[in-house]
């Protein structure tokens, strides 16, 4: 695969740990957290597409075409991943990159490495190690095929939750990033996580 491929923003979740709400529209360096995360994914997508579930009015000024879950009872990420595929088969698209909407620094080679790490499967997920230097998987980063959206479906349908337990089954390759000054996957949380990254913002810059 060589085209940019559509890119769907995942942030589907319920936000239960910061009091629930929309946590990629809260603050960080003076923008919104879904700002921070547009900036860097939007150059590497063809186009890009938002994962959440409610009234898509409040994320009009974005224009972003707003994807709710097709599964309901908030299955999680996987269902996220669904919707964006289905956007992206109505576009002609072969694959889509997904990103969680509350990471602010996401790697700005993310679309490229994951391509570069997909076996036959046309899976990828990334992985990067931890503070204690063991390699994590970071599932809601990945790069998923349009052709495997019906099994996706059906997957869900049968009660499949977690990620790495339908990528693990389709052989999903791993792309690996190094941690650096800023750990690329670091993501809000918790309130107290917002002020570790405006920390994180001020030692960058």
């Amino acid at each position: 695969m060589t085209e940019r491929p559509p890119g769907v923003i995942l942030a589907g979740g319920q936000a239960a740990r910061m009091g629930g709400g929309d946590k990629c529209l809260l603050q960080v360096g003076g923008e919104r957290l879904i700002d921070h995360v547009i900036a860097r994914l939007a150059p590497q997508c063809a186009a890009l597409a938002l994962n959440a579930n409610g009234d898509p009015v409040r994320f009009a000024g974005l224009g972003l075409p707003v994807l709710p879950d097709s599964v309901a009872g908030h299955p999680g990420p996987l269902a996220g991943v669904l919707a964006g595929l289905d956007w992206a088969a109505g576009q002609g698209a072969r694959a889509i990159i997904t990103a969680a909407a509350d990471t602010p620094f996401l790697p700005e080679d993310l679309a490229a490495r994951l391509m570069a790490a997909a076996p036959a499967s046309g899976l990828a997920l990334a992985v990067a190690p931890d503070g204690d230097g063991v390699i994590r998987r970071h599932p809601t980063f990945g790069l998923w095929p349009v052709a495997l959206r019906e099994d996706l479906r059906a997957a869900l349908n049968g009660g499949v939750r977690k990620i790495v337990a339908w990528t693990d089954a389709h052989g999903a390759g791993s792309a690996v990033f190094e941690g650096g000054r800023v750990d690329p996957f670091f993501n809000i949380n918790r309130p107290e996580d917002i002020e570790a990254a405006e920390a994180m913002l001020a030692g960058a810059r």
